[in-house]
């Protein structure tokens, strides 16, 4: 089969899962031949993206976690979480994971929720943009665990999408995609430097004080690891998590199951769980082979690249029983939407609180939700999700909808 899973067009296109199914039947171990650049392995079914993501006595994610990284390496290897294989990783997961776990972060559960509710619009908006309102949830929540000021929110959402999707035109820059990764990563850089000065004068006792406290083996992080850190926590939220509401709502909107599930609340962590299944939002990861290995009884040499499609896996047939249908009720979620082993990601509890009070919200706000325009996706390997998502918003009130 020929396709170039490299291409960001391929994804702004429309549903790649008609590739991905092809591939799962004929070719799941899939070899990309480079385009002026190295290749790289693609694995679509559930059970080898579950391998691949989770064995890293076979696979490093010390050499890039990203497509757009394929054959430059990534300078934080080794030094921030996303990108640091264990024992090193676990022990700097685990302050993190204490400081992210749902009941550590409980003291804002009611600002995220007010947040949530500011966010929504109301009735003199009854046709908004959903991907915009959503693109602001994730420093709703984000922002008061690193004390973000809700003025620098906004702009710091844009650049976390310049990292995540430099080829979008919504984002990228006219000198071209290299030159809007490079921005990008100056000014998150540039402001988390800022952020952790101020911080080592006045501790606020967020998750930026938790990183600046951090030992590994008896060693504080360096100022470099610290802010790489930062980059990797606004990256790991500020652009995935606003696209499982906004893919959930686009299929669910074409046939009234909006309507079906927001009228049973016993549905709704149930349906979180689809939603993130459904929107798969993080499209990969990608690790590269320590030695000579078999993957699924493909040889993979020592230095190959290997990408793990996590929206393919999530919709394997052999895992998943009528896999191309959301359905809110579906028991037994086995979902690969926020990785699996060591880098499972270490924010799932909040961002599955997040999406529990957003869905909440959102049910109880609006009665029905239409498509009021074509939505328009990301032009971006990695980011799967909608950046436009025009709608119409039927309002609750008085026992029935208000439109």
């Amino acid at each position: 089969m020929t396709v170039d899973l490299a291409d960001p067009a391929l994804y702004a296109r429309g549903d790649p899962h008609a590739v991905w199914r092809a591939l799962r039947r004929a070719d799941p171990v899939h070899w990309q031949p480079g385009t002026g650049g190295p290749g790289f392995w693609s694995v679509v079914r559930y059970e080898d993206v579950q391998r691949v993501l989770s064995d890293h006595t076979r696979f490093t994610s010390e050499r890039g976690t990203l497509l757009n990284l394929l054959g430059r390496g990534d300078p934080a290897g080794g030094r921030q979480l996303a990108v640091t294989d264990p024992p090193r990783h676990d022990r700097m997961r685990a302050p993190l994971h204490r400081a992210l776990k749902p009941r550590s972060v409980q003291a804002h559960t009611g600002v995220i929720r007010d947040g949530i509710r500011a966010l929504l619009p109301g009735r003199d908006r009854p046709e908004f943009d959903l991907a915009a309102v959503c693109g602001l949830l994730p420093l709703t929540v984000l922002g008061p665990l690193l004390s973000l000021p809700e003025a620098d929110r906004p702009h710091l959402v844009r650049l976390a999408l310049m990292s995540a999707a430099e080829e979008d035109p919504a984002v990228q820059l006219p000198q071209g995609p290299a030159a809007t990764l490079h921005r990008a990563h100056r000014e998150l850089f540039a402001y988390f430097a800022d952020l952790v000065r101020e911080r080592r004068r006045r501790p606020r006792g967020d998750l930026v004080d938790v990183l600046l406290a951090m030992e590994v083996d008896g060693v504080r992080l360096t100022p470099g690891e610290v802010l790489s850190n930062c980059y990797s926590l606004l990256l790991g939220a500020g652009v995935t998590l606003a696209h499982v509401p906004t893919a959930a709502v686009a299929e669910l909107s074409r046939d009234g199951g909006y309507e079906a599930w927001a009228a049973d609340p016993g549905l709704l962590a149930g349906g979180v769980e689809e939603a993130l299944r459904w929107a798969s939002p993080a499209g990969h990861f990608m690790r590269h082979a320590r030695h000579d290995t078999v993957l699924a009884g493909v040889p993979v040499a020592a230095g190959d690249a290997v990408v793990a499609w996590l929206g393919a896996a999530n919709r394997d047939p052999a895992v998943f029983a009528g896999p191309d249908v959301f359905d809110p009720a579906r028991s037994g979620n086995r979902h690969l939407a926020f990785g699996a082993g060591p880098h499972y990601c270490v924010g799932a509890g909040i961002a599955r609180v997040t999406l529990r009070l957003f869905f909440a919200e959102l049910f109880a706000r609006y009665a029905s939700l239409r498509l009021a325009g074509e939505p328009v996706r990301a032009r971006s390997t990695f980011l799967s999700g909608y950046l436009q998502m025009p709608v119409r918003a039927g309002f609750r009130g008085r026992g029935k909808e208000q439109r």
